[in-house]
């Protein structure tokens, strides 16, 4: 390989400098090098891709559906989603205008982002959370403000945000993750409402990534969207829903004028999705089988939930039973401090069981690991018995 030329890498974007590793990635990737590992890092659906989506994609190739959709994705795929989004939050898009097809929610995140953000930008984020929001948050010249919500069981109260508002008054955006990824925390109807009538005051713009909605185990989910939906960017996708991973369907959905910026820069970006995806996500959204599909998922999902909490409560950690998507944030035993990525790195050398260091999460996550139950029964039972060994040896 040809060395890099003397001075070339000065001419990089300077935002770069200010990232940090990929934590989660890294850790995963690491632990894999383990003989005997079992993983529950990474959050992947261990169910297939459902028989109807599946078709739906072979018979898009063998039509040669294989041009150029247009940039906000085929107009059926937009349809089933401004049906899947009134059958199950009750909230009314327009096709037309207010639905953006996108590759994953992951570039979601990025378009949203890079529709709001001018440089210098505060960008609220609530934390424990993803942290892709806070690294697109900084390559774009945004500051990313990490509001620590687990002093109050990792939900955003009014009274914080408005705290943190009193701080930055100028605050651009506000990130929300629920049902949250790391700590399986979703927020009732009245919590959500109280929430949006303090946001309803500020001229916020909220990106509420709302990609495991359809994984809420006791009672519905209610978007922020319900009750301010001129300041909200919803982000949705089958991969969780329908263990679409690899497809890469996301959407974007809001209102026209938000929307406008946000499909421009989309489609500059990846101009569009892939036909057999979208065909394939168009069973997903909207069709009985696809939400039949689901269904079965999160029953499976919530056995195994019930299953590892019980588990891990034997065994010491603390935890508040999650409410919706696929992982448990669990504080460690307090015979092993509150170093998280220690317990986490010799829990995954001498237990054979790979966790995420909740610190990995931003604010609030210190003395925490993230466990994903998105896999079989048979290998959270053994993943259960080899952390009760470690634990036990270390007592």
């Amino acid at each position: 390989m040809p060395a890099t030329k003397k001075g070339i890498l000065n001419r990089l974007n300077n935002n770069f400098a200010k990232l940090t590793p990929g934590g989660i990635r890294e850790f995963d990737y690491q632990a894999s090098s383990i003989p005997g590992i079992i993983k529950l890092t990474l959050g992947e659906p261990d169910f297939n891709v459902p028989d109807a989506m599946k078709q739906a994609a072979i018979n898009s190739i063998n039509d040669n559906d294989s041009h150029y959709a247009p940039g906000n994705g085929t107009l059926d795929l937009r349809q089933a989603i401004a049906h899947f989004m009134q059958d199950r939050y009750q909230l009314n898009y327009d096709p037309e205008n207010e639905i953006a097809v996108t590759v994953g929610a992951t570039e979601g995140i990025y378009a949203s982002l890079s529709a709001i953000i001018n440089p210098g930008d505060d960008i609220l984020v609530a934390t424990p959370t993803f942290p892709l929001y806070m690294v697109v948050t900084k390559i774009l010249g945004g500051t990313p403000v990490e509001i620590d919500t687990s002093a109050d069981n990792f939900i955003l109260t009014p009274a914080k945000l408005q705290n943190v508002l009193d701080k930055h008054p100028n605050a651009k955006g506000l990130i929300l993750n629920y049902p949250s990824n790391p700590t399986g925390v979703t927020y009732t109807k009245a919590q959500v409402q109280a929430l949006a009538e303090a946001i309803k005051a500020t001229n916020l713009v909220v990106i509420a990534d709302e990609i495991y909605s359809e994984l809420v185990y006791d009672g519905p989910h209610t978007s922020i969207a319900s009750f301010i939906p001129g300041q909200t960017l919803i982000l949705n996708g089958a991969s969780k829903s329908h263990a679409m991973t690899g497809y890469r369907i996301g959407f974007i959905a809001g209102p026209k004028e938000l929307m406008k910026p946000v499909s421009a820069i989309h489609a500059m970006m990846v101009t569009a999705a892939s036909d057999p995806a979208m065909a394939a996500a168009v069973a997903a959204f909207g069709t009985d089988a696809g939400k039949e599909a689901t269904l079965k998922m999160k029953e499976a999902y919530k056995q195994r939930r019930d299953f590892v909490v019980d588990a891990l409560k034997q065994l010491g950690f603390d935890i508040t039973t999650p409410n919706g998507a696929f992982y448990i944030f669990a504080k460690i035993p307090a015979q092993f401090g509150n170093n998280d990525l220690k317990f986490a790195t010799d829990l995954a050398n001498q237990g054979k069981v790979a966790v995420i260091p909740g610190s990995f999460f931003g604010a609030g996550g210190q003395g925490y690991v993230r466990i994903s139950y998105a896999t079989s029964m048979d290998t959270l039972k053994q993943a259960m018995t080899n952390i009760a060994e470690f634990i036990n040896k270390e007592d």
